[in-house]
């Protein structure tokens, strides 16, 4: 709905927080960089986007820990995400949330340049990578500029 496209246009992976796990094969499952690989391998899909949002329950449990009933795999999962939590401590407690939904995002986008294989696309200019943030709250659609920040997409 965000981007207005018919089914079939996108390749979607969802996951508790949007996260992205920096590149790590070895012999244990790993469904997040599996479904990345077939998307830029196979598909050779042109531009990948990490979409934050607001109000996110993952980060509320990377920030305060996760409820005791997801304990079995939530917790752990979010821990992928500890360095921007740690950025997100030095912001006023009440903005905490908020700046770590948004650091999660450029945290995404730097795990997505530890795969070889997409850094290499990157720099062969056949993949874009774009950071987006959806704050549910307002309806407003940001976008991570070339310069850090997060600004707002026109209409």
């Amino acid at each position: 709905m965000v981007f207005n496209a018919a089914p079939g246009e996108l390749f979607v992976i969802r996951n508790v927080a949007n996260l992205v796990p920096p590149y790590g094969p070895d012999d244990q499952p790993h469904g997040i960089s599996a479904a990345i690989e077939f998307a830029v391998r196979a598909l050779k899909v042109p531009r990948i986007i990490v979409m934050g949002h607001a109000m996110c329950g993952g980060i509320a449990a990377l920030l305060n820990g996760a409820p005791a009933e997801v304990a079995d795999f939530v917790g752990q999962w979010v821990r992928i995400a500890e360095p921007a939590r740690l950025r997100a401590m030095s912001a006023p407690a009440e903005r905490r949330q908020d700046v770590c939904e948004h650091e999660s995002v450029r945290l995404s986008l730097d795990n997505l340049m530890s795969f070889p294989w997409i850094a290499t696309a990157i720099s062969a200019r056949t993949l874009k990578l774009h950071g987006c943030f959806f704050d549910i709250r307002s309806g407003i659609l940001e976008q991570l500029g070339g310069d850090g920040v997060f600004r707002p997409i026109a209409d």
